[in-house]
């Protein structure tokens, strides 16, 4: 399950990839804009607020974020990413640190790009850090013996299916897009006790807290902190840097 708190315990950090996708979205008018996965709806707002004119839809796959978009205002719906379909009159999809828990994702671009209405616009961003040493440090405590009865003998953290920005472009533009492509890696400046750990609490770790109960989650995350605190290692002035590699995608269908 989503912990809404805990994903926006780094708002900030976890917002501004957003925003610079965003900025390559050239709509003016749009009819309808979309926000696949839009989490608590913080940044959906974002999206009225720059197309006031427009439909904006909300949809995430969590109960617990799409109450708390609805908290805020949002008309968010419960859906899975991959049941959904553009409309006649979708003119901007936006899809925001989703697709990397979408093993198919590729083929669902494909879909989408083809079935959006012509001069529409398809935006996502994906993380790219999937061996950093955060998530090698995970791996490595998941494979222990320990935890395979629960994990199981392969792990649940296998690196993903995203590609690089050459691979998103290549597809969207065999799929009919006009395609900017980039990658970026932010140095974000953590503060606190186990900042990463706190990080990675809110979303790579999802998997592993809903396998385990409270006694080995404290077990695991235990065996993990020193890894991590060895991995990024805390300043002199208390703070520590976390690298995060992001892949983008925005495409205007010709």
């Amino acid at each position: 399950m989503w912990d809404p708190r805990q994903y926006l315990a780094f708002g900030d950090h976890r917002s501004r990839p957003f925003f610079d996708l965003l900025t390559r979205v050239g709509a003016t008018e749009p009819r309808r804009v979309v926000d696949l996965g839009c989490g608590p709806g913080h940044l959906t707002d974002a999206l009225a607020r720059r197309w006031p004119a427009a439909c904006v839809q909300a949809l995430d796959s969590s109960p617990d974020m799409v109450a708390a978009a609805r908290d805020r205002g949002i008309e968010a719906t419960l859906g899975a990413v991959e049941d959904w379909q553009p409309g006649v009159d979708t003119d901007v999809v936006v899809c925001n640190a989703v697709l990397h828990w979408v093993p198919e994702h590729p083929a669902l671009l494909t879909k989408w790009m083809r079935r959006l209405p012509a001069d529409a616009w398809l935006a996502i961003q994906v993380p790219g850090n999937f061996d950093a040493p955060s998530h090698r440090a995970i791996r490595q405590v998941a494979a222990r013996g320990e935890w395979r009865d629960h994990l199981g003998p392969a792990g649940i953290l296998e690196p993903p299916a995203v590609l690089d920005p050459a691979g998103y472009a290549d597809l969207l533009a065999a799929a009919g897009g006009v395609v900017d492509a980039w990658e970026t890696t932010y140095l974000q400046r953590l503060a606190g006790a186990d900042p990463v750990l706190n990080w990675v609490t809110g979303t790579t770790l999802r998997p592993v807290r809903a396998a385990l109960d409270d006694e080995q989650w404290r077990e695991f995350t235990a065996q993990l902190a020193p890894l991590l605190r060895d991995a990024y290692p805390r300043r002199a002035d208390g703070t520590t840097w976390l690298p995060f590699r992001r892949v983008f995608a925005v495409a205007q269908k010709r």
